[in-house]
């Protein structure tokens, strides 16, 4: 049993609410706080698609907006034969708001590889290029 079980089973569960009737690609996501919370998040797709939210967007709002502030590994979930990781909008905020925490990509298969936040985003904007 991992130590991100319990993340993978959390992103497992918001995957299920994910809106995608247009590309019917269903991601869900989950953010574990330093306090140990965890927050949810799944794609909620637009049919102007740029108005589309990825999960890891959705997870990372939903826990700000409830006033978490830090974080220590995202979890990311989808139904395909290779791991997924986040989109590069994704990768700028999980840097933003997470930092260099473990990233663990998963699927229904029951694959999964855990990467640093670092190796997916190695040359990141953020406060320190103000």
């Amino acid at each position: 049993m991992s130590e991100y079980d319990h993340l993978i089973f959390a992103a497992k569960q918001a995957r299920e609410n994910a809106h995608a009737p247009y590309s019917n690609f269903r991601v869900g996501a989950a953010l574990r706080a330093t306090s140990g919370r965890i927050f949810g998040g799944c794609n909620v797709e637009n049919a102007t698609y740029g108005l589309t939210l990825c999960a890891e967007r959705v997870a990372i709002f939903k826990a700000v907006s409830e006033g978490e502030r830090g974080f220590d590994a995202i979890a990311v979930l989808t139904d395909t034969d290779a791991l997924t990781a986040p989109c590069g909008a994704c990768r700028q905020l999980i840097w933003e708001f997470c930092g260099d925490v473990p990233v663990i990509l998963s699927n229904l298969k029951g694959q999964v590889e855990v990467l640093q936040m670092r190796n997916l985003f190695p040359k990141p904007f953020d406060a320190s290029s103000l």
